[in-house]
């Protein structure tokens, strides 16, 4: 696995709650220790470790992986909406990454019996294979990602995700238009 960045453990101590906007000074900020770029960074390290895996087995890219994964784990099929919905990506970069996967025969167009304006995509038999073969690898990694905490700890990390993406939410439906 690739070796992430070097982690701050005292970025805790260094990182208050940011004053409020009338309380501004430029020295107040640092970059270093400002939230979304240590999510960022964070995101960075995580995407790195897992793509190291799907890119030497299968020259994929982080997209075309999360589209196996949401295909791996629904053998109906989607319709490329759905895989936007479930994945938060872009319909450009599903799409680019649907027509790489059909290129490398590990997706399958049909028609949509539901609806014959549309299709669905599905993993090839090739596609299912290479999603076998990487899931319980890509899993191993997430094992080795959370080595040395508890299930304590994870629940409260995905609890404290799950209340800023919700403060993000509300952010977004007051009418800013960006989070």
């Amino acid at each position: 696995m690739p070796k992430p960045s070097s982690p701050d453990t005292s970025l805790c101590d260094k990182t208050p709650i940011p004053p409020e906007e009338t309380d501004f000074r430029p020295q107040d900020f640092n970059l270093e220790t400002f939230f979304p770029y240590l999510v960022r960074v964070f995101y960075s390290d995580v995407t790195q470790a897992l793509s190291s895996v799907y890119q030497r087995d299968y020259g994929m890219m982080p997209a075309e992986w999360r589209t196996m994964a949401i295909l791996g784990s629904a053998p109906a099929g989607l319709q490329a909406s759905e895989i936007v919905t479930r994945s938060s990506m872009d319909k450009v970069v599903v799409s680019r990454a649907v027509k790489r996967m059909e290129e490398r025969g590990f997706l399958l167009r049909e028609s949509n019996a539901a609806d014959g304006r549309s299709f669905l995509l599905k993993l090839s038999d090739s596609g299912r294979a290479a999603f076998e073969d990487l899931a319980p690898k890509l899993l191993k990694v997430e094992r080795e990602m959370l080595e040395g905490l508890s299930a304590a700890d994870v629940d409260t990390i995905l609890s404290i995700m799950q209340r800023i993406r919700g403060n993000l939410a509300r952010h977004v439906d007051a009418g800013t238009g960006e989070a």
